[in-house]
């Protein structure tokens, strides 16, 4: 069982590790290879940026979009509309820190699908990593950094906005680097590894008058902004019951996942998260309340450290009730569902995944029960996200999923984790308005 509390304590500063070496001394553990690895993001995007000498991201208006016939009939249904997009001299420039799974599978191909978002710098302790990804992505050798230049950035008007994909104790240092080196910033999830931490990550970027937004990229997905309109709009009725599912089996018991001092915990903040992010981004609510129990699977050696799994139950003030489970040790299982009471269900499944999603409903009329699967096209979540958080740079808006959306869910775990360890429920404060915590929706379309 982990107390979250005592994370704060137990963690030391990121500027502690010496990370050359810990990284160099990969052929002593898996974990120095996967923190090189993962140490991989960057960002690179200011609309209000007082770097001199670059001529910024230009407003939305300079968008590019063709027309085009469409070959098909009305009845074959909409198609996808004709994107408008920025020229490439006008998009936000993202230095990425950290270069590993999620960066190389994901997030760097992601930005060939961006409208308004750009690739220009990269941030990694591994250079002939980075130089081999620079060549690949058209990045300039000059603007590959690592950890202890990294605040040479300040001097690169290339660079507007900073993504951040480090291990989860690290994002602290770099947000906080960041903003005070004149970037807005994109942070991975979950945002820090305590409530306090991320009080400070807001803090910073307040203070240095820069953006802070967190990657939670199903809030920005379609299919799942149709379940959440389902939801709110009570389309079979109120939600009185969502059940959340979110388990994998998880490798090699050296990865830093599995380190408290860098996770901050086990399966809750890592894949757990999505399970109590996406019950509050469906109903709009905050729980006022949450009930909780850690297992781990006795002398298994990859929870030293961490918790295997926890079950948790969210409570929320319209009365709905969430019930959510999060593992590391079964097999990849990925779902949710909303169960209304005007005689239909709805949800996903899978869910959370970064493609394939398949939405599902059903719904009872009279002696027929129909099942459907609304499924919308798919698009790449990690550009949509960053699209959006270059719209916010380029208009000057809150970020839909801003850093106190992050504080909140650090809060939440929080106390999942205090009643797991008391057997008690935990209260939260209660708190009525919907989306408190969320900026300006992102744009459809």
């Amino acid at each position: 069982m982990t107390d979250f509390k005592d994370i704060e304590l137990e963690t030391p500063s990121p500027k502690a590790y010496d990370r050359r070496k810990f990284i160099e001394s990969a052929g002593k553990g898996i974990i120095a290879a996967t923190v090189a690895g993962d140490l991989l993001t960057s960002g690179t995007a200011n609309a209000q940026s007082t770097n001199s000498g670059g001529s910024g991201p230009g407003p939305m208006s300079a968008a590019v979009k063709v027309e085009v016939p469409s070959q098909h009939a009305k009845s074959e249904g909409e198609q996808p509309a004709v994107p408008s997009i920025l020229p490439k001299e006008k998009r936000v420039g993202y230095a990425i820190v950290g270069l590993g799974e999620l960066t190389l599978g994901q997030i760097m191909k992601a930005f060939g699908e961006c409208k308004n978002s750009k690739p220009v710098a990269l941030v990694s302790g591994d250079a002939a990593k980075a130089q081999k990804v620079a060549q690949q992505y058209g990045i300039s050798p000059k603007n590959i950094y690592n950890y202890q230049n990294f605040d040479n950035i300040k001097n690169n008007p290339e660079i507007d906005a900073v993504y951040i994909v480090l291990p989860n104790a690290m994002h602290e240092e770099f947000v906080i680097r960041a903003a005070k080196a004149g970037k807005h910033v994109l942070c991975e999830k979950p945002m820090t590894v305590s409530s306090k931490s991320a009080e400070r990550m807001i803090d910073a970027c307040k203070k240095a008058g820069k953006k802070l937004m967190v990657a939670y990229r199903i809030q920005y997905e379609p299919n799942n902004k149709q379940i959440k309109d389902f939801t709110r709009q009570q389309k079979y009725g109120k939600v009185k019951v969502i059940t959340s599912t979110n388990v994998q089996n998880i490798g090699d018991p050296n990865q830093w996942r599995l380190k408290k001092a860098l996770s901050g915990g086990g399966s809750l903040p890592d894949i757990g998260l999505y399970d109590i992010n996406t019950n509050r981004y469906l109903l709009g609510e905050e729980p006022y309340m949450v009930s909780a129990s850690t297992y781990t699977t006795p002398n298994d050696p990859r929870f030293k450290e961490v918790e295997e799994a926890v079950m948790f139950q969210m409570f929320f003030p319209s009365g709905a009730i969430a019930n959510n489970t999060c593992s590391y040790g079964a097999h990849n299982s990925k779902h949710y569902r909303c169960y209304a009471d005007n005689g239909g269900w709805f949800g996903m499944d899978p869910a959370f995944d970064y493609q394939g999603l398949m939405p599902e409903a059903e719904h009872a009329e009279g002696k027929v029960k129909n099942k459907m699967q609304p499924k919308l096209s798919e698009q790449n979540q990690f550009a949509l996200e960053i699209d959006h958080f270059s719209e916010c740079v380029i208009e000057n808006k809150t970020p839909y999923t801003p850093g106190e959306e992050g504080l909140q869910d650090q809060k939440i775990m929080e106390a999942i984790y205090e009643s797991a360890r008391t057997g008690k429920p935990v209260q939260l404060e209660r708190i009525e308005k919907i989306d408190a915590f969320r900026g300006t929706p992102p744009k459809e379309g």
